[in-house]
C-alpha cells in the first residue's frame, strides 16, 4: 500500500487524520526532524543561503566545501574526499570514471543501481564472481578489473565479515564499495568501511556514499588516495554538477556530537528490541544494524492493522523483489518499540 503523507516521517506519520507508528525509510538518527539539528541547519542557510547552483570550478568558490571534505576524510580516514549533491551521482561518477577500456566493471551479488551505468548484471554468487575474475586476469592483463559492491546488503553477506570478498583476487582489482547505509554508524568511529576494507589490500580502493541517511545531510561524497580524487575533480561530470548545499555541509561539521548523542539511542533501541523479540529467527538482520528483514506479508497487514507502518514495496523497480523490512531510529521511543515487538510476538505465538 503506498501512502501519501504532507511531512516528514518521523516515528510517527498520519495518513488521512489516522496516526501510524512509523518503522521504516532510511532516517537512521532521525536528525531531520531534530530540533537542535534543525536550529544549526537554519544558522548555517541564514550564513550561506538555500543553495549554491555554481560549479565547484567557478572562479569564485566557497571555502566550506574543502573545509567540510578535509573533516570527511580525516573521519573516514583516507588521503582525500569530494562531495556532490547526492548519494546517487557519486556513484555514476565512479561509474564513469571506469568506463573506460582500460577497466572492466565486475558487480557483486545485491549491488545497488547507484552504482550501474551499462546493462552489465551483478553475478548471482561470489562463487561465480571469482571465476570470471580469475579468468578476466588471466586472458586480459591491460583491463584493471573494477569490482562495485554495496557495503551493507541486508542479507549480511558482505558486512562485518565480507567473506565474498577475502576469496577474490582484491591485490589485483580495483574496489568500490557504496557505504550509504554504513557511514555514520558502522566501523571505526562510526567512520563507515574504508578502514575495514582498506585491510583487506586491493589494488585501489573508492567508498561512495549519501550522507543523506544516518547523517541526514542531502549530499554525496567519494572517498580515496588524493591521486585518485584529484582525477574525479578534473572530469567534466564533476565539474557540470551543482554542489551540495553549503549549510549542509557546515551543519555536517558543527553537528558531532548529536551524531554521537543519537547514535547511542540508536544502539540502544536495537538492544531493546531484541531483548524484547520472543522470535528472532523469523527476521534477517545485521548485529549492530537497526534493520531488520522479514518475508511474511501477512505480517506487515497485521502490523498495518494494528497502527503500524513498515517499509514494504518492491525495489528498486517494480518488477524487483518486495522488501519488507523493520527499521528502527533514534526517534522511536522505548513504548514505540515494545508496542512493536508485542504486537510481533502475538502474531508468531
Amino acid at each position: 500500500m503506498t501512502s501519501k503523507i504532507d511531512s516528514f516521517p518521523g516515528r510517527e506519520i498520519v495518513i488521512k487524520g489516522k496516526k501510524f507508528l512509523y518503522f521504516g525509510g532510511t532516517a537512521y538518527f532521525g536528525t531531520q526532524t531534530d530540533r537542535e539539528f534543525q536550529n544549526i541547519f537554519i544558522t548555517n542557510i541564514k550564513k550561506y543561503g538555500t543553495g549554491y547552483g555554481a560549479s565547484r570550478k567557478s572562479n569564485v568558490q566557497l571555502s566550506i566545501y574543502r573545509e567540510a571534505e578535509n573533516y570527511l576524510s580525516n573521519w573516514v580516514g583516507c588521503e582525500d574526499c569530494a562531495t556532490l549533491s547526492s548519494g546517487y551521482l557519486a556513484g555514476q561518477l565512479i561509474c564513469n570514471l571506469f568506463s573506460s577500456k582500460q577497466y572492466r566493471l565486475f558487480y557483486t551479488p545485491n549491488s545497488h543501481s547507484a552504482l550501474y551505468q551499462t546493462n552489465i548484471k551483478p553475478y548471482i554468487t561470489y562463487s561465480a564472481l571469482n571465476i570470471a575474475l580469475r579468468d578476466h586476469l588471466a586472458s586480459n592483463t591491460d583491463v584493471i578489473p573494477v569490482i562495485l559492491l554495496d557495503s551493507i546488503d541486508f542479507s549480511g553477506y558482505n558486512y562485518p565479515q565480507f567473506q565474498g570478498l577475502t576469496s577474490l583476487p582484491l591485490d589485483k582489482c580495483i574496489l568500490v564499495a557504496d557505504d550509504s547505509h554504513g557511514i555514520g554508524q558502522i566501523g571505526p568511529r562510526n567512520s563507515g568501511v574504508f578502514q575495514i576494507l582498506s585491510r583487506l589490500k586491493p589494488l585501489d580502493l573508492l567508498i561512495c556514499c549519501s550522507l543523506g541517511k544516518a547523517l541526514g545531510i542531502d549530499a554525496g561524497a567519494i572517498f580515496g588516495t588524493s591521486t585518485r580524487i584529484k582525477e574525479v575533480l578534473k572530469t567534466d561530470f564533476y565539474a557540470g554538477a551543482s554542489p551540495a548545499s553549503p549549510a549542509s555541509m557546515a551543519t555536517l561539521m558543527q553537528a558531532k556530537e548529536i551524531y554521537k548523542s543519537k547514535k547511542g539511542i540508536l544502539d540502544f533501541n536495537m538492544v531493546l528490541f531484541l531483548n524484547e523479540l520472543n522470535h528472532q529467527k523469523k527476521f534477517t538482520y545485521i548485529e549492530g544494524f537497526p534493520v531488520f528483514g522479514y518475508s511474511d506479508p501477512e505480517l506487515t497487514k497485521f502490523l498495518l492493522n494494528n497502527s503500524i507502518i513498515v517499509t514494504d514495496f518492491n525495489y528498486p523497480s517494480e518488477d524487483a523483489s518486495l522488501k519488507s523490512r523493520i527499521v528502527l531510529t533514534a526517534s522511536h521511543a522505548e513504548k514505540d518499540i515494545k508496542k512493536l515487538t508485542s504486537l510481533i510476538n502475538s502474531f508468531y505465538d
